[in-house]
């Protein structure tokens, strides 16, 4: 309801690895698909033939292509946004992130999600429905500023308001403070929240998140000699009844980009299926002689995985244990100033008032897709019992339902716009024109 009359808000909450977006007042996004785009350029599309299998086909962008700017993407490359688009594969498509570090690094491409949640899969006209966005602890004051110029002059939309995520996954367990551990896909955040606002200055961050172990889990296998092959790259022919045969395709002007991000849709998972976090810190020797877990592959090839099991959920407690990790060797340059997780859950804390620490150790929240991991939840509660002040009572809390745990942002966006004592802290339109997309800064605190 807005302003008296019987609209919902629409909640969009864009993450490092999928973006949600759906209704408020309700249990779950309408629509979640990558937040990452294909990109194919078109100013040499002519150069490469008419045929078919080149239609859409255009010049390979750099290598170094994973966050573009506003102006390179913007005119001359041709985006394809959602899980179907990106599933076919197209010949020169590089795959983008409009992301860097959690903030936005190219507006277009970020402009071209927002269209494609609006108009393709929640079928709205943004100009009748007011407009609720996710962001990051680390958003900037100009970041906010261009988020409201866009929603206000490119969508029209009635009203707006920025929220962080912490402070969503806090409304969405029923909480106004608590401490929130966010396992998204590019990093893990440790943020505090009292009373409804995030504790900026104990807001802790890794770059390990839930892609970064899929990362390792694919390097480690491929230093086994295994191999994953993206499912463009073979079709199954049934020669009889019964038999079936794999057949090797071959598309050379496939991107490495793409070719990678074929490979993570089918590591991750291999990540979810069979990872979990290990009760005791890793050791290789305890590990090696550890029962063997089965997973079928698209093309058919039965994979066995032992130890990977455990050690790879382990670097969120041990980011050392990637430099035993044949391929990773670029991270091992920082691993050693990047914390644990209970490291990081500590640190939040006690930069934190002395008065607050008790409950926040007592409210602990568990939320993003890598919070799904088995057994995490109890490894880091274990931990902090070690590590926490004798007095403090540790309470680690992670929904039981998957889908809590993985849209808990998108949740409490959906509680919190729906509420009738919230309708009068929407940015409207007629405040941004007479205060302008500074004004933002004091709406949305």
């Amino acid at each position: 309801m807005y302003g008296g009359d019987e609209v919902s808000a629409i909640v969009i909450d864009l993450g490092s690895h999928t973006c949600k977006a759906g209704y408020a007042g309700e249990d779950a996004p309408k629509a979640v698909f990558p937040s990452v785009v294909g990109a194919i350029d078109q100013m040499d599309i002519n150069g490469h033939g008419d045929g078919e299998e080149n239609l859409g086909a255009a010049a390979e962008l750099p290598n170094n292509a994973k966050n573009l700017d506003s102006d390179k993407t913007k005119g001359k490359c041709k985006l394809y946004v959602g899980s179907q688009s990106l599933g076919y594969r197209r010949d020169y498509m590089e795959v983008l992130s409009p992301l860097k570090n959690g903030v936005v690094a190219d507006w277009n491409i970020v402009d071209n999600i927002w269209d494609h949640a609006l108009r393709d899969c929640l079928l709205v006209d943004p100009k009748e429905r007011p407009m609720l966005l996710s962001e990051p602890c680390n958003n900037t004051q100009e970041q906010r500023e261009r988020t409201a110029e866009l929603m206000f002059e490119k969508y029209k939309v009635p009203a707006l308001f920025l929220a962080k995520n912490a402070v969503l996954t806090s409304f969405a367990s029923g909480r106004a403070t608590s401490l929130v551990i966010d396992g998204g896909g590019g990093s893990t955040t440790v943020a505090p929240v009292l009373d409804g606002y995030v504790l900026q200055k104990a807001v802790t961050t890794s770059p390990i998140g839930g892609e970064f172990l899929t990362d390792c889990l694919m390097k480690s296998l491929e230093g086994k000699g295994i191999t994953i092959k993206p499912r463009y790259a073979f079709k199954k022919k049934e020669i009889r009844p019964g038999n079936i045969q794999t057949v090797n395709l071959d598309f050379p002007h496939t991107t490495e980009s793409y070719k990678l991000y074929s490979q993570r849709v089918i590591a991750s998972d291999i990540k979810e299926c069979v990872c979990r976090a290990p009760d005791s810190p890793y050791d290789e020797s305890s590990y090696s002689n550890i029962p063997m877990t089965s997973y079928e592959l698209p093309d058919g090839q039965i994979i066995e995985i032992g130890s990977d099991r455990f050690k790879i959920p382990d670097i969120l407690f041990n980011p050392s244990l990637v430099q035993t990790i044949p391929g990773m060797e670029s991270f091992a340059e920082i691993a050693h100033s990047v914390r644990g997780l209970p490291k990081m859950v500590i640190d939040s804390i006690n930069k934190c008032d002395v008065d607050i620490r008790r409950e926040l150790f007592g409210s602990i929240m568990l939320t993003g897709g890598t919070a799904s991991m088995q057994q995490l939840k109890e490894r880091i509660e274990k931990e902090l019992l070690e590590e926490s002040p004798q007095a403090a009572r540790v309470k680690v809390f992670a929904s039981g339902n998957a889908t809590e745990r993985r849209f808990s942002v998108w949740i409490g966006g959906s509680i919190l716009a729906s509420l009738g004592s919230f309708q009068q802290m929407w940015f409207s339109k007629s405040e941004y024109e007479e205060q302008g997309a500074s004004y933002i800064q004091r709406k949305c605190p």
